[in-house]
């Protein structure tokens, strides 16, 4: 699929980012959204939208897509749409905007701006966290990290994050589930991971579930959808918690409930890719590009300002 979003990207004469599983396609609503835009504007069509995709990808008889969502963007005078796009190749999530004339689309990011253009995104994350926390509270610097387990480049970019929370005392790192649609048991593995999580809470490091992410991310590739609740319930109970309980618990609506609040989280703050960091409020995507030396900085520079 990562050649058929470059076609779109060089078609719209811009470039989309790589190296990121793309985002969860599932819709949900949380308490702690950025505002609704209130102006308004003339959205496009479906119509409009399959058309401008025919033309776009008709060429490939073996591409499909799907149109999962069409409103305003947060920046004035865009429409942001989003369609699933399959393949042979697999599925992927692609966004674009569409100017207030309908006449031009643009690819890419709308990133913040403003003399603290990360502090929005950072109450937002704050107020609505759902996630699991390793160290202080109090700490000067929060890392967010939104990540699937059956995410490939989330299991690459882990041995990063836990060495940067290693190094760095004074940062808290909260995970947050956000299984994506393609991945057949990515969905299971985070209701699995959220019940390990709750049921480590009395813990002061929550071990238990921390236990139960690294285990899951090196056994990600014996982990299948037939065998899945067999495998979790196991890395469950070499975690420290009681399996079959943790396995009852994942099956329960109120379960589905949370992650679905994890990924609206993700969502309203554009999260769109596996793994996603947020540094103080500071968006980082592709996570197995960025130098650890870099990281480190953007660490460092967040905790001086505070």
């Amino acid at each position: 699929m990562h050649r058929h979003s470059i076609v779109l990207a060089v078609l719209l004469t811009l470039v989309t980012l790589a190296g990121a599983q793309q985002k969860d396609a599932s819709s949900g609503n949380s308490g702690s959204q950025p505002p609704v835009p209130t102006f308004s504007m003339r959205l496009p069509s479906e119509e409009t939208i399959n058309g401008f995709m025919h033309e776009t990808f008709g060429y490939d008889s073996s591409v499909t897509w799907k149109i999962l969502e069409v409103k305003p963007a947060l920046a004035e005078n865009l429409a942001q749409v989003e369609v699933l796009l399959s393949s042979g190749q697999g599925q992927q999530v692609q966004r674009f905007y569409v100017t207030s004339d309908g006449k031009h689309a643009v690819v890419g990011d709308i990133i913040p701006f403003g003399e603290h253009p990360f502090a929005p995104v950072q109450e937002s994350l704050l107020k609505g966290m759902t996630g699991f926390a390793l160290g202080p509270a109090d700490a000067p610097v929060t890392i967010f990290e939104f990540s699937d387990l059956q995410c490939p480049y989330c299991k690459q970019a882990q041995p990063t994050i836990d060495k940067l929370i290693a190094e760095e005392k004074n940062v808290r790192l909260v995970f947050q589930n956000f299984p994506l649609p393609a991945h057949n048991w990515a969905a299971k593995g985070a209701y699995y991971a959220d019940c390990v999580g709750q049921a480590s809470m009395s813990q002061a490091t929550n071990d238990a579930f921390w236990k139960f992410i690294h285990s899951a991310f090196e056994s990600q590739t014996e982990i299948t959808p037939d065998n899945a609740d067999a495998k979790l319930t196991a890395l469950a109970d070499q975690a420290g918690v009681k399996g079959s309980d943790i396995a009852a618990c994942a099956a329960k609506p109120e379960t589905a409930g949370r992650v679905q609040r994890s990924i609206a989280l993700g969502r309203s703050v554009e999260v769109n890719g596996t793994p996603t960091l947020f540094i103080n409020g500071r968006k980082v995507s592709n996570v197995g590009g960025v130098p650890y030396d870099v990281l480190k900085s953007l660490v460092e520079f967040a905790a001086k300002k505070e």
